[in-house]
Order: C-alpha cells, then structure tokens, then sequence
C-alpha cells in the first residue's frame, strides 16, 4: 500500500518528530511504501529515509510571533491549510491513503470548506487526545463529516467511554509507546546511586522549584541523584530556567543539563537513568496521552508522575507510584516511597512495564492504523 503523511507542523525536535518516526517505520516494516507531503518551507529535522513532495505555502512557524503577529500568522496558516488539502486532493491518484499525525478540530473545521473531504481513498486525522471544553466543538465538525467515508477520525485515548454513542467516523485508538530506536533497548543494572531523570521542555507549569525544595529537605534511606534537563523554545523560559540551575546547582544529589536531545542522544539519556519523574499538574493531562509517559513504557523506565496523567494506565499497570496533583507533601511522601523501597518493588515495576509495553506498542498502534484503511 502507498501511505502518504501530510506534516505541516515544523518543529526543532520533540515529540512530534518521534510520532511521525513511528508511522514512518512502522509501514515500512509491514511491507508498505510511505512519502511525505510538507509545505514548500518545510524542514525536517530528521531524516526519515523517505520521498517528500513539497506543496505550494509555507508552513507557519509560532515560537517568535507574539501578539498581533501572532494573528497575523494564524491567519495565513488557514489559507494556506485550504491550499494544501487542495493539492493533496489533486494528488490523490499517487497513494492510496493519507494521513495527518497531528490534528485539532480546526483542521476538520477546515476540511469541511474544502474538496479534500470528497477523497477517494481513506482519510485518517489522528487527534493526540479532545478536552472536554473542545469536544462540542469536535464532535459539530465529526458529524458534518459523517457523508464522506472515506473520513477517519483517529482519536489518541485511553478512556473509549468518552466516545460510545458519538459519530460513527470516530475511532478511539490506544496511543504508541517510544522506544529507542538508533540504539538498543537493555536493562540498566542499579547501582549504589539511583538515577533519576527530569526530561522534556520546560514550562513553568511543571512547577520545577517547588520539586526541587522537596527534593533537597527530605532524606532518603538510599543514595538518589536527580537529573534535570530542559530544553526551551522562548527566551523567558531559558532565563527562569538558568536562574533555577544557579539557584540549586550547588545542592548535593542535583544534576542539571540546559540542552535539547533529539535522536540517539534523547534516547540514551533515558536508558541511563533507572526511574523518570513526571509531577506535571494541568488538567489537560487527563484527556491528552503523555508522551513522556510513553516514554517510560516504551524504555521500561518505572515513574513517579501525578495522578493527572493518564490515570487510565494506573488503573490496570503498577509501573511506579502516582500522588495527588498539585500536593507537594503528596509527592514528598511518595518519593520517599518510591526511592526507599526501590530496589523492593522495581521486579513489580518492570513486569508491570512490560505487560504496558506489548498492549501499547508501535507495532500495534500501526497495524490498528492499517485497519481503518
């Protein structure tokens, strides 16, 4: 089968690259021919080993645009969504399905005032999760597109139930897990230290200095070093984020690293660590799947997360411990849980891991892709 993927989300790295590296590969292992369609400014960031046809209009990058320019750019990136569904509509005799990796109910809002719905050949937006205060808003345009079948709407979740009973061109689907993929999967032998790795972008709302006060005031009966690493995309952030390293850098057991990691370098600060921690708090965790968590599934990594993210996963898998979102002496008490009793429970962690790993896998995600063709 001829895959196509229409990306026009540019970014310096992340979550997004990896997605699509999923897709990418896993076709590919089933036997199938895959090519990217991007807007003509469009700038991989990865080498993904297969053809690109670049479409008419540039994609809209928003990490400098502020204010009215911001406006401004949103603007343009609707006109020119109209440009390309239109031109991958015109193109539809060179594949045999299409897919977007990255949607919102806007680009349904769009799909609705273009050809492009009319397509002869499976359709497939993947939404990463719907909040409850988008959902009025996603399931108006899913019902508008119940006419054309050949429109799939594949909704990343782990709570199908939101769904029962709603327009019959949804299809809940469970999310991937990342796993390492330039180097090789093992498992890290503990040593006299355990490791513990803060990863992904910063943003304020993760509440960075509150964890580290909790961090450096308790003690623990084994011997912990936590790694923090950040990477930032606008200037404030970097700045907090520099102040926070020359505030705690001097502190014993603390680790900072200022850096983007993209590729193998991502991967191997995973697989060097024995546990992740995730204490984000926002309620969006709740509806979106977390990529970091994901993560931890995918590298069989246990993790102490709040219990806002994807509580579905620790209702049937005891892959770390959870605490009460937002509750700093909830998390003072369960890293001393986690920590303390370690070397006790990561045999129950690591089984737990792998039974997430196979119900969750890229190989899965793929071939539930390939039954909405």
């Amino acid at each position: 089968m001829r895959i196509a993927i229409f990306e026009n989300i540019m970014t310096e790295g992340g979550h997004e690259v990896d997605f699509d590296r999923i897709l990418v590969e896993e076709f590919l292992a089933l036997g199938h021919d895959v090519k990217f369609y991007v807007p003509a400014n469009f700038i991989f960031k990865f080498d993904y080993k297969v053809p690109a046809v670049k479409l008419a209009g540039d994609a809209v990058i928003y990490s400098t645009s502020r204010g009215l320019k911001k406006i401004a750019a949103s603007i343009k990136r609707e006109i020119n969504r109209q440009r390309w569904y239109s031109q991958l509509f015109d193109a539809q005799k060179n594949f045999d399905a299409l897919i977007v990796p990255t949607s919102t109910y806007r680009y349904l809002r769009a799909l609705n005032h273009n050809s492009l719905k009319k397509i002869s050949v499976p359709l497939i937006f993947i939404l990463h999760g719907i909040n409850p205060n988008e959902s009025a808003n996603f399931f108006e345009q899913a019902e508008k597109l119940l006419p054309y079948r050949n429109v799939k709407l594949c909704v990343l979740t782990l709570d199908k139930n939101f769904f029962a009973g709603k327009p019959s061109n949804i299809f809940p689907t469970y999310p991937p897990t990342y796993t390492p993929r330039d180097v090789k999967l093992f498992e890290r032998q503990l040593g006299d230290e355990l490791q513990i790795g803060f990863f992904g972008q910063y943003r304020r709302e993760k509440n960075l200095r509150g964890l580290l006060d909790v961090f450096i005031n308790a003690a623990y009966k084994r011997k912990v070093n936590l790694l923090v690493q950040g990477s930032t995309m606008h200037e404030e952030d970097a700045e907090d984020f520099e102040e926070i390293i020359a505030q705690y850098k001097n502190y014993s057991g603390l680790s900072f690293m200022h850096k983007s990691l993209i590729g193998a370098d991502w991967q191997c600060a995973i697989l060097n660590v024995d546990a992740l921690l995730m204490p984000y708090s926002a309620p969006r965790y709740r509806y979106h799947w977390s990529a970091m968590l994901f993560n931890a599934i995918g590298y069989k990594k246990p993790v102490i997360a709040s219990n806002e993210i994807n509580p579905e996963v620790w209702q049937d898998y005891r892959i770390g411990e959870t605490f009460e979102s937002g509750n700093l002496k909830g998390l003072d008490a369960a890293l001393k849980i986690f920590i303390d009793n370690f070397d006790e429970n990561v045999s129950t962690y690591r089984k737990n891991l792998n039974a997430a790993a196979q119900i969750f896998s890229p190989q899965n995600f793929a071939l539930n892709l390939i039954k909405l063709f």
